[in-house]
């Protein structure tokens, strides 16, 4: 045999038995004393365990609002079911983000019913316990950011990875305080990456894992292995009330963003792109020349606004955000918003099949028309509901589509507009065949008195006609 062909052997066997060796069985007590220990020993400290507890003001019944029962009751004390108060109690987790005590956590968690106020007590592995008070909650992202109060400046911490490099098959740690058992570490691998059909916040965009997520690990962290925050726990899917193995986090990009937006003492902003975008299906794809159902199709374009300057038009397809893919409107507009408003952010584009690069000038969406937030009374169905003048700033932080007309904001309990069924969001379109497209036109139209309204509102897009008597 020559040597050439005695090295290739021998190449060959040594080959073989390296991977022999991967897939061998431990041979020492080493091999099994592998741990995540030294990462849980650096991490767990920053992990603490949200104590919430709120005064629930409670309305026994309803009829106490009417002046006529008042006479009779005297205005409605405890005795004549009157306002009652309960305490309501929740648990979750969280993490601290800062040496200065900045905690981050989910906004289920501190969100009290009924916006009553709230007590938040932490309390971290070494048993030690603060109070807390709420700088930012930020619905739209289920988060919220906590400051331990005390005055010092030495607090555990843990620093934020980016998400943007993870991989399905990286493993990470789920840390939290599940069913209140305590604090708890449970390991497992990033199971997918962008899901965005959850239906757990406004940007639908998440970490999946298998890592053991429970009732009470909410607003704990998920870790990698170099002991940085790769996402906030926020739900899990299960039909038992348990893990499954089916778990989401928010990605830590995400949370960076609301944490600096709390840094600087404001609300979230985020940019408005100005258009509406449409899930592209197999024959969409096959109509604009793709060669997969992938991205999201401009609908309709807003004019003056980001997308119409950046030159995007209806039809166009968005596949991709600074290089990033696309899958879904919803990952569009993830992207958009963990790259902030003032920057700009380069779209790729399909449009009749040929690739074009866009520039998208990052911008907060514009109050055009004054809000004008007007708390309807009197005698109608409107009677107990806020309402506002609709301009894309207003859409934008009610995850509206629309952009002119009036919407309502919220509605008092036990008022008249929450028990006809009126919801946050509905958009009231016409009031006794009256267009309705400000709030004068809606309070002109409510001081006409009536024995009956025809009322027409616009919830998720489809219009709903009802008549109501007086």
């Amino acid at each position: 045999m020559s040597a050439a062909a005695i090295l290739f052997v021998c190449a060959l066997f040594f080959e073989r038995a390296a991977d022999a060796q991967e897939k061998a069985v431990p041979r020492s007590r080493a091999d099994l004393t592998l741990s995540y220990a030294s990462i849980v020993k650096q991490v767990a400290p920053a992990v603490v365990n949200v104590y919430v507890r709120s005064q629930v003001r409670r309305q026994r019944s309803p009829f106490l609002d009417d002046p006529f029962f008042q006479r009779f009751f005297g205005g409605g004390g405890d005795d004549f079911g009157g306002p009652s108060q309960r305490l309501q109690n929740s648990l979750g987790s969280g993490v601290i983000v800062s040496a200065d005590g900045l905690v981050v956590t989910n906004n289920h968690v501190v969100q009290s019913e009924g916006g009553a106020e709230t007590a938040i007590k932490v309390a971290l592995s070494d048993a030690r316990e603060f109070e807390a008070s709420i700088i930012l909650r930020d619905e739209r992202t289920d988060l919220a950011v906590l400051r331990i109060e005390g005055g010092e400046k030495d607090f555990p911490h843990i620093p934020f990875a980016d998400s943007d490099a993870l991989e399905v098959g990286d493993i990470v740690l789920a840390i939290g305080n599940p069913f209140g058992v305590g604090q708890t570490v449970t390991s497992g691998i990033v199971s997918a990456l962008a899901r965005t059909r959850v239906g757990v916040s406004d940007y639908q965009f998440f970490i999946q894992t298998d890592a053991a997520i429970n009732p009470g690990n909410s607003g704990g962290p998920l870790v990698d292995m170099n002991g940085r925050v790769v996402g906030i726990n926020t739900a899990i899917f299960s039909r038992s009330g348990g893990s499954q193995g089916i778990g989401f986090a928010i990605p830590s990009n995400m949370v960076h963003v609301v944490v600096n937006s709390a840094l600087r003492g404001g609300k979230v902003e985020r940019p408005w792109l100005g258009a509406e975008l449409e899930p592209v299906t197999s024959d969409i794809a096959k109509a604009l020349g793709l060669d997969r159902p992938a991205g999201a199709l401009v609908d309709t374009v807003v004019a003056d606004g980001p997308a119409a300057k950046a030159g995007l038009r209806p039809r166009d397809v968005i596949l991709s955000v600074d290089g990033r893919d696309a899958a879904d409107a919803q990952a569009v507009f993830y992207r958009l918003a963990t790259k902030g408003v003032g920057s700009e952010a380069e779209l790729a584009v399909s449009r009749d099949g040929q690739p074009m690069k866009l520039k998208l000038a990052l911008i907060a969406a514009p109050e055009t028309t004054p809000r004008k937030l007007t708390l309807v009374d009197g005698v109608n169905p409107f009677a107990g509901a806020t309402v506002a003048n609709l301009s894309p700033a207003v859409a934008e932080e009610m995850s509206i589509e629309q952009i002119t007309g009036v919407v309502v904001v919220e509605t008092k309990a036990y008022s008249t507009a929450r028990r006809v069924g009126l919801r946050p969001g509905d958009i009231i379109v016409n009031l006794n065949g009256k267009p309705i497209v400000s709030v004068r036109d809606l309070v002109d139209a409510l001081k006409r008195t009536s024995r009956g309204w025809d009322v027409t509102i616009r919830r998720n897009g489809e219009d709903i006609r009802t008549v109501l008597r007086g």
